[in-house]
This record gives C-alpha cells, structure tokens and sequence, in this order.
C-alpha cells in the first residue's frame, strides 16, 4: 500500500465557505476527491469576516502561529472545521489583516476597518506566509504545497528564505485558474512583505510561474494557448521557459451539488430516463421570471460573470429575430449589466436579466434551458457548461480553452470567431435542430448528461503528478 501524500491545499476562496466563482468551486471539490484516493490533504483559507462561524461549525484550535513580518511578530489564531459531506480538515487563519468584510477589497472599501492599512496585495502576501507558518505550528510537514492563482504565488519564494527546515522535503505545485488577474504590486509591497534580495516592482503570478516545481492551468488546451500572444497576458516568456513543467488537467463539477435526480433546488426532479420532466421546471421558471409560458419554445441562459472575458457585446437586438426566449444571470461590469437589463425592459415576455448572485435560481436554470451559451474571448476552463449538460441543457460555445475541452458535436455545438455573424449563425443551427430533428436534439443532451463531469478523473491526474514530483 502507497504511502498517503500530505498536502497543504491554499486558495483564497473554498465552496461553501467563501465564493465568488470557479476557483472557489475546484477548492472545495478537488479536494474531496483527492481524499478518496488517499491523500492526506488539508486546506488552509482566510477566515474573512462574511464567513458563517457557526453555520459552519468553526471552531477555534489552542494552537496559535507566529509570521515575522514587517509590522512585528504578528499572532495567528488558528480555526478548524471539515469540509461539508467529508472528512477532509479546514484551516481558517483569523488576523486583522485577514478578516476582512469580503473576499476581495475595492479602493476605500467603506466597510472596511479604518485602522487596518490592507488591501490585497497586502492581505494575500501575508496570508500565504501565515499558511506556511500554520503548517508548522500544526506540526503538519506537507510533501506538497498546492497553490491556487496569484493569491498564493509567492510560496516557493517564502520558502527559499524560510527560517527552519520545516519544508526541506516540501514540493510547489501551482495552479493557474486564470492569467488575466496577476496581482501586481509596488516596491513598498515587497517592503511589506518583507521579500529578501528583491529589487523592483512583483508580479505575483510571474513569481509563482517561475519558482514552482510544476505549474498547472485548468485545462490542456489553456495550457497551450497560453505559450503565446494574445492569451499570454503577457507573460508568454516565463510560460515557455517551464513549458516542459507545465500542463493542463481539466476542471470536474461536483456532481452531487449538480444533479437534477437529486437537486432540492429545482422544481421538479429528473434525470436521463425522465428528460421530459424537463419542460416542468421550464413553465415554472417561465412564470417566476414573467416569460410567456410555453413549454415548445426554446429557452437559452446564460449564467456567468458579467465581464469583457465573456463576450457579452454579441447579444442585442437580434436575439428577437430568433424565436427562442433568454435568460441571463449574474452581475459584473455596469456597462453589460446595463446592456442587459435595458433589452429585458424592452422585451420582457422574451428576454429576462437577474442582475444578482442566487444560487438557487442557477439551479432552476440548469434545469430548465434547453441552450446554454457561453460565447468567451478566453475561457480557462468554464464549469457553468458542464453543469448545465448535467441537467440537459445543450451549450453553445466559442471554441477556446476548456470550452472545446468539454464540448463537441455530440453533446453541443462550437463557434470559432467571436462575431455576431458567427454567433447568431450558431445559435440559428441549434434552434433548427431543436424544432426539426428533435431525435436528435434528445440524444444530444443525452450524451451530454451521460458524460463524466465528476472530480475522479481529475484527482487522478493530480495525484499522479504529486508522486512524479516526489520521486
């Protein structure tokens, strides 16, 4: 029997506990999985103020850490509690400089205490030197440190001037789940951080892709379209210089949360055998949200960060050309929240706008759009398309990144340039489809249903590239 891998897991957000898209949702699940396998994972987070202490039942450990930083010697508490539906431990770290009103701050956040001087850079730099001093106080000697975006890309660096040799045997893996968002900072950052031997100015995502022992991204062909301009963000010449220690393991979904037998969420429960259940929570969902309501007529959603990433500027007028109803859900840039809502006031028996984060609604969605569309300039992964062929809802995809990873013409259908031509000439096939070759459609979605979409073949993957690094 393989001796059980220890790994210390770091991310800036784990679902439930604090979320606000698709990096929350692979820490709170990749993790699960890797405990079936066998390895001794163990996550660490900040315990932000919004977190539910006891909904959640955190408790606080007598074991405190010690971060030597700028400011002074700087006292950690230390709080534990088990990721929900599993054994797997959860590290909260509460400090002042942590335990902030929301995961993210903006400039002059109002609800942020005054005395505090933080901001994120600050916050996340002193948070991955507080996990790896919990670790030790813990006495939790880690074989892998698996480190999640920017937020904790400063771990081999911290571990280069570590002051034991707590992590002789510790190995980096980090992971990119999008290189648009990099955390750049000032000089007076690495003051702060108190960075030895550095000059200039820090990129965290640079400085994570540089040191680590090996780098993932979120999926093989992100992987690839990384290597080289207008995907690089940049940062082209530092993926190319570890190319030979970089790859792509494709996101999973966690498919008890997602899985329309089973889901409390929805109206009216199904699954592969049972699709026609389908159109039940279609009629609901029309009613809730004031659509016409017609069982017949197709339903397209949209579910996502309302952001420049995702190619929003493609819906317009046009969408009334098609006989389809649309149903967007999410909240981001004003300009795209704008957009959509002034078309929603203006066809409201057509087109609906939740400008809002419910994730209830989400579900019902999922549950009830026969289309679901995800149009982006780039997308690392996605999850939102996997999710929704779980509940049989056929996407319509760009062609980019993890998108084409997971759809293909059998479960959806793919568009290559991002142009409303291209798009709307798409969406056109589907509709087609739809109304004329419904044999067809059907076996569409059941392809899309029967699929995969669960962390197993995943966690293998990581799992076998933890035991190549430690070899």
């Amino acid at each position: 029997m393989k001796k059980k891998i220890k790994v210390w897991f770091l991310s800036a957000e784990v679902a439930p506990f604090a979320k606000t898209g698709g990096l929350g949702d692979v820490a709170g699940a990749l993790p699960k999985a890797l405990a079936k396998l066998g390895v001794d994972v163990r996550i660490c987070l900040p315990l932000y103020g919004l977190i539910d202490r006891r909904a959640y039942q955190i408790k606080p450990l007598k074991t405190t850490a010690i971060v030597n930083w700028s400011t002074g010697a700087e006292k950690i508490r230390i709080y534990q509690t088990r990721l929900p539906g599993s054994q797997v431990p959860v590290y909260l770290l509460d400090h002042l400089f942590l335990n902030t009103a929301t995961i993210y701050l903006q400039p002059n956040d109002p609800d942020d205490k005054p005395n505090r001087k933080i901001d994120d850079v600050r916050k996340f730099s002193f948070f991955t030197k507080a996990a790896l001093a919990a670790a030790e106080a813990l006495k939790f000697q880690p074989e892998i440190i698996h480190c999640h975006d920017w937020h904790t890309a400063l771990v081999q660096h911290l571990l280069h001037q570590w002051p034991s040799d707590f992590y002789e045997v510790s190995r980096v893996v980090y992971t990119i789940h999008n290189l648009a968002n990099q955390g750049w900072a000032g000089h007076n950052i690495v003051r702060w951080a108190g960075l030895k031997n550095w000059q200039g100015d820090l990129n965290f995502m640079a400085e994570g892709i540089k040191t680590a022992d090996w780098v993932t991204t979120v999926s093989p062909s992100y992987a690839q379209e990384i290597l080289s301009r207008p995907l690089d963000a940049g940062l082209g010449r530092y993926l190319r210089q570890r190319r030979r220690n970089l790859s792509g393991i494709i996101n999973g979904i966690d498919v008890v949360e997602y899985n329309p037998a089973q889901d409390k969420n929805i109206v009216k429960k199904f699954s592969a055998q049972t699709l026609e259940r389908k159109k039940i929570n279609k009629l609901a969902l029309q009613k809730e949200l004031g659509l016409k309501q017609d069982a017949n007529i197709p339903l397209a959603g949209l579910i996502s960060r309302l952001v420049w990433q995702k190619g929003l500027e493609l819906f317009d007028q046009q969408m009334i050309k098609r006989n389809c109803q649309w149903v967007f859900l999410g909240t981001g840039e004003p300009r795209y929240e704008k957009q959509l809502a002034a078309l929603a006031a203006k066809y409201p028996d057509r087109i609906s706008a939740q400008i809002k984060f419910n994730d209830r609604l989400a579900h019902q969605i999922y549950a009830s759009a026969d289309i679901f569309l995800v149009p982006s300039r780039f997308e690392p992964c996605g999850l939102t398309q996997m999710m929704a062929m779980r509940y049989g809802a056929v996407p319509i995809v760009r062609s980019t990144g993890g998108l084409k990873d997971t759809v293909n013409k059998n479960n959806g259908f793919l568009f290559n340039k991002l142009t409303k031509t291209e798009f709307y000439s798409t969406i056109d096939k589907a509709l087609d489809e739809y109304g004329q070759r419904p044999a067809i459609w059907r076996q569409r979605q059941l392809v899309g249903m029967n699929q995969d979409w669960s962390w197993n073949e995943p966690a293998k993957e990581y799992l076998r590239l933890y035991r190549r690094l430690l070899q």
